[in-house]
């Protein structure tokens, strides 16, 4: 058997006997994961981390007070916020606190939320 390497993550395994041949991606593994260009694990795990973090207050929101009616909203700031902070250190980085100074000059609270309310996402 003949390995033909076509492309970075694909490769042609040929049969001597008949010449035909499988190709496999990825070696085999998970292409989303091993061939994936677009979407680094990192980015992934920040857009699941914010659906769940969505579906926990979802739920919590419409058991306690029904406050979601059957409609699209925009993730609340204090989830988004909580999603960076959880990923930080996985970037070697942490907040540190802001100066009232600083909150007042960018318009937001010392704690948060940090961005202002004409942020759209």
């Amino acid at each position: 058997m003949t390995v033909e390497n076509i492309k970075p993550q694909v490769d042609r395994f040929v049969f001597p006997s008949s010449g035909n041949g499988v190709i496999v991606l990825a070696s085999g593994r998970l292409v989303n994961l091993g061939c994936a260009t677009g979407h680094p694990s990192f980015v992934m795990s920040c857009s699941f981390t914010n659906q769940v973090l969505a579906q926990l207050d979802l739920l919590k929101n419409w058991k306690e007070t029904k406050a979601y009616k059957n409609d699209v909203y925009l993730l609340p700031k204090h989830l988004d916020e909580k999603v960076a902070l959880l990923h930080l250190p996985s970037l070697g980085a942490h907040l540190t606190t802001l100066s009232q100074e600083q909150a007042d000059y960018i318009g937001v609270k010392v704690n948060g939320p940090f961005k202002n309310d004409t942020y759209r996402y």
